[in-house]
């Protein structure tokens, strides 16, 4: 990874010469290889859960063991990873690779760091995989393509507008941690009502991530002066923007997408 800052102890003023020919390049050049780690990312989970969707849903009457109640006929493999006690393994393993990630960064080199990130993206593929024998294949896809522009949009803003958006980071935290709360609560009355509002809530929770987390990861480019760290710094950011994209997504698929 090339070095994406040789002297970043000050922030260069914009219209200088240094400002202009080394720091605007530097600076694209990062945020490019954040945007690249997440896109790649979302194309890995995809394809994850699209593998593992082939596996999990019978092809021939033969291979069916287990039927969903909406007649979607289960292969064994399928049955143990949506319906027996993986799927708890299958649900929390990618939050051990983003607490792997988030704790361990600093003791990882580059390729370790960009391994656990990809395998990270895989295992979503995986735990996400469910959502097509929830909603119809037109509704997600539809779904999907809302959260990009709306993604793309936040994200865009989060990094041209001269709004110091420093201050929303409490706010967004408490909204993030109250949606996690109420989450785990759900799982146990299970009411639609908490479900509805904790979607609307989400979707404004990680939209304002997505434009905050572009901002702070901009501005965390200034302090970079070693190319592996810049590499680091960059996955992780990546992973930032991937969880909000797929938070974003999930939250507004429960708001409008079509059940099977």
């Amino acid at each position: 990874m090339a070095t994406w800052n040789q002297n970043p102890t000050a922030r260069p003023v914009a219209g200088t010469a240094r400002y202009d020919a080394s720091l605007d390049q530097g600076l694209r050049r990062y945020m490019l290889s954040v945007y690249n780690y997440m896109t790649l990312g979302l194309v890995v989970t995809g394809l994850a859960a699209l593998g593992t969707l082939y596996l999990a849903v019978a092809q021939t009457p033969a291979d069916a063991v287990a039927q969903l109640g909406n007649g979607t006929a289960l292969t064994a493999f399928g049955a143990a990873i949506y319906g027996g006690p993986i799927r708890w393994i299958v649900m929390l393993a990618p939050l051990g690779f983003v607490l792997a990630l988030s704790f361990g960064v600093q003791r990882m080199s580059l390729s370790t760091t960009q391994l656990v990130f990809w395998g990270f993206a895989a295992v979503m593929g995986v735990s996400l995989s469910s959502i097509f024998l929830v909603y119809t294949s037109e509704s997600i896809v539809r779904i999907f393509f809302i959260t990009a522009a709306a993604f793309g949009g936040l994200s865009l803003w989060g990094y041209t507008t001269k709004k110091d958006l420093s201050g929303w980071g409490s706010f967004l935290v408490m909204g993030l941690i109250g949606i996690i709360i109420a989450s785990l609560v759900n799982l146990f009355i299970a009411s639609s009502a908490l479900q509805f509002a904790v979607s609307v809530i989400g979707v404004l929770v990680f939209a304002g991530l997505t434009a905050y987390d572009t901002q702070r990861i901009k501005e965390s480019y200034y302090a970079l002066d070693d190319g592996t760290v810049a590499g680091r710094k960059a996955i992780m950011g990546a992973l930032s923007l991937y969880l909000n994209f797929i938070n974003m997504f999930m939250m507004l698929l429960s708001l409008f997408g079509n059940r099977e």
